[in-house]
Formats: structure tokens, C-alpha cells, sequence
């Protein structure tokens, strides 16, 4: 599926498909102004594109300001209910708005925060979520399905189009992996903006990685999306990791590639030891490669032939394999350091 996109632009960033931008959301409390702005730069560190900031009430709007003095990357501020907070964010120099225009109140709040977000050239993300549903449109459909999140968020979208205001993007999210992808694909019809992907109140590091990687790359497999956020309930560092290793999955984006076998009983080596070590010491490595830790001759240059380096453990040892066809032998101990190695001079 080609869709094509309305390009929407977040500060430094064009949302328009041609690159899958990934997301964040801080989450120390708005009061902590230095812990905020510690975890944002973290964030940028780790590669994180668009960080989002909760900003609940009129005071927490200093956040914005800190912020955007802290980080090279766009800051979108997460607003509910109160227009005056949107204005103020759109003051201090916020590059997005997260907010439901029907959430508002009536339709002078909704132009305020329109013609405010124009002049300013803000975007407004509008976001949907099976928990937050109207009532009318619940009793329509029974319950949060694919179409009724859909009707909801293009309900929204309509109140701001009313005022001349098309800079939006949306985001239908359900903590239902089926319906997520069910609701996505059919907005995704419906209508050009930009669309941010991810399964809310995902769950755990383990589960949220799951469910998010089912939602989110299916949906990214089929031309659906331009940026993403894995919602885990964890460190958002790793939320930054996880997107990434998302994309590169599914050749969205470039990067290191590990490739790795789930040893049997010829594994003769400490192979998921030597492989997490391997993962964590190139996770900043921008070498557009793929590196194969294999656990025996079996699984080694056979199986990982495609690789650009690897290693194939032994009893005790271990063979350097290159994509020329050269092997060396080496001890156990040197895998790690002689593999870095290899890898610097690629």
C-alpha cells in the first residue's frame, strides 16, 4: 500500500512517510523541572526524534520553555481539557499541540486554539484511545471498535477543518493489538494526515515490546504511518530502543543488525552472554551492517552467510567469519573484543 500523505511539519521534522520518526513521553513529575530536562537529553541521546511532555495545568508550562532550551528534537506538549494551556504552550515556543479539540469546550476555545496554533505554524495531534470515547458514540457502537475510535478522531479532526486548520495529525490507539490495527488501517483510508502508530497501556517491557512490535509493524508493513511510539512501562530509553530495533527490523531504518541463534545443546560457548554484550556495545553504532553471534559451526557461516562479520563458537573457542570467506580461529575470551574490532575497520 502507497498512502499518500498530507506533510505536516514538527519542528525540524516533515511528517510525510519518507522517514518513520520515533517517539517518547517523559515521565518524572511536571514539579521536577531539572529531572525533566535530565531525562530529555537522555532521551536525545538515545535517538529519540519527538519527545512528548505532560503539561496539566497553567503552571507546568515552564516545562516547555526548559525544555526547548535543553534538546535539539521538537517538544509536544500532552494537554487535556483546558484551551488556556494550549495557548500558552503555543507561547513558549511548543513545536505540537496533543489535544482533542471536542474536549474543549465551545467553539470560540476551539478557534482560539486553532488561530493560535496557525500564526504559530504548531501542529495539533489529535488522539483517540478506546478508554476515552464520547458517550454518544459508545452507544452507537456498543463498545470501543475499530469504528467507532475512527468516527471519534474524525469527529475531532472536523472541528478544527471548520476554522480552516489542517496541520493535524492523528492517533487512534487501543491496548487491543487487533483492534489497533483494524482502526488504523481504516482512518488510513479515510483521510491523508499523518499518522503516529503505537498500542496504548502496552504493558510491561516484555509485553509491550510484543504487542507494540505486532501493531506497529504490521501496520508499517503495509505503508501505514509516520512516526511511532512503543508505550512500555519502563525507562522511555527503552521505549527509544525498542522503536528503533522496530524499524530496522522491517528495513525502516539503518543501522546494526544483529543476527543470533537460540543455542542447542552444540553451543559451546556462553553465547547469550556474548551476544547481550555484543547487542549493548554497538547500539549506538550507526554502520549500516549485520552482525552474526553464532553458537556452533552448524549455525555459524552456513546459516549467517548474509552477514557482513560474525562468530561461530566452538568448544571453547570460536571461528571469525568475513563476508570475503576468511576465518580466523580465536579463544573464548577474545570474542567480544576481536569482533568490535572487526567491526571498526567495516
Amino acid at each position: 500500500m502507497i498512502r499518500k500523505v498530507r506533510p505536516v511539519k514538527v519542528g525540524n521534522c516533515v511528517l510525510d512517510g519518507s522517514h518513520i520518526y520515533v517517539q517518547s513521553m517523559l515521565n518524572v513529575n511536571w514539579r521536577d523541572v531539572e529531572g525533566n530536562v535530565r531525562q530529555a537529553v537522555e532521551l536525545e541521546k538515545a535517538g529519540c526524534e519527538i519527545i512528548r511532555t505532560a503539561v496539566p495545568n497553567l503552571e507546568s508550562v515552564k516545562l516547555i520553555y526548559e525544555l526547548k532550551k535543553a534538546v535539539k528534537i521538537p517538544v509536544v506538549a500532552d494537554i487535556h481539557f483546558d484551551y488556556k494551556i494550549a495557548l500558552e504552550c503555543a507561547e513558549a515556543g511548543v513545536d505540537k499541540i496533543r489535544i482533542n479539540p471536542g474536549n474543549i469546550g465551545d467553539m470560540d476555545r476551539v478557534k482560539a486554539v486553532a488561530d493560535k496554533c496557525r500564526s504559530k505554524g504548531i501542529p495539533i495531534r489529535i488522539g483517540v484511545n478506546s478508554g476515552s470515547l464520547e458517550k454518544e458514540i459508545l452507544a452507537k457502537y456498543g463498545s470501543p471498535t475499530p469504528e467507532a475510535l475512527v468516527e471519534s478522531a474524525l469527529g475531532h479532526v472536523a472541528l478544527l477543518e471548520r476554522f480552516d486548520f489542517n496541520d493535524i495529525v492523528i492517533s487512534i490507539k487501543s491496548s487491543d493489538v487487533r483492534k489497533m490495527i483494524s482502526a488504523y488501517r481504516l482512518v488510513a483510508e479515510k483521510c491523508d494526515y499523518p499518522l503516529h502508530l503505537g498500542v496504548t497501556e502496552a504493558g510491561t517491557e516484555r509485553m509491550g515490546l510484543i504487542k507494540s512490535s505486532m501493531g506497529i509493524g504490521s501496520l508499517l508493513c503495509d505503508g501505514i504511518g509516520e512516526t511511532i511510539r512503543v508505550s512500555l512501562t519502563a525507562d522511555p530509553v527503552r521505549e527509544i530502543y525498542a522503536g528503533i530495533d522496530i524499524l530496522k527490523s522491517i528495513g525502516k531504518r539503518e543501522g546494526v543488525k544483529i543476527v543470533s541463534c537460540p543455542t542447542c545443546g552444540r553451543t559451546g560457548i556462553d553465547l547469550i552472554g556474548t551476544a547481550e554484550k555484543v547487542e549493548n556495545a554497538l547500539r549506538n553504532c550507526k554502520k549500516n551492517i549485520t552482525v552474526a553471534v553464532m553458537g556452533c559451526i552448524v549455525n555459524g557461516p552456513g546459516e549467517a552467510r548474509e552477514a557482513d562479520i560474525g562468530v561461530a563458537g566452538g568448544e571453547g573457542c570460536a571461528v571469525i567469519f568475513r563476508k570475503d570467506g576468511s576465518t580466523e580461529k580465536i579463544s573464548e575470551e577474545e570474542i567480544t573484543e576481536r569482533l568490535l574490532k572487526e567491526i571498526e575497520r567495516l
